[in-house]
């Protein structure tokens, strides 16, 4: 029975010391993060929000090319 607690005190303080290790190393990685410039991010927001919208245009045009279509179609064969 103390040979048990042993073993899980020992494994307790190795998992405490991985988990304030890791903790370590992400501080360090996030130190190396370069991060960008306001007019940067202005820049790539617009140029995403830019291209949303002509991906919805184009999805828009094809459903209504789309409805068009199936509604010629039910109209020649009702």
């Amino acid at each position: 029975m103390a040979e048990e607690k042993k073993v899980e005190k020992k494994v307790e303080k190795k998992a405490r010391k991985d988990y304030f290790k890791w903790f370590r190393e992400m501080r360090s990685e996030l130190k190396k993060i370069v991060w960008p410039s306001a007019e940067k991010t202005a820049k790539d927001t617009g140029t995403v929000l830019l291209c949303s919208l002509a991906v919805g245009v184009v999805i828009w045009i094809f459903d209504a090319v789309a409805v068009l279509a199936v509604n010629t179609l039910i109209g020649l064969f009702a």
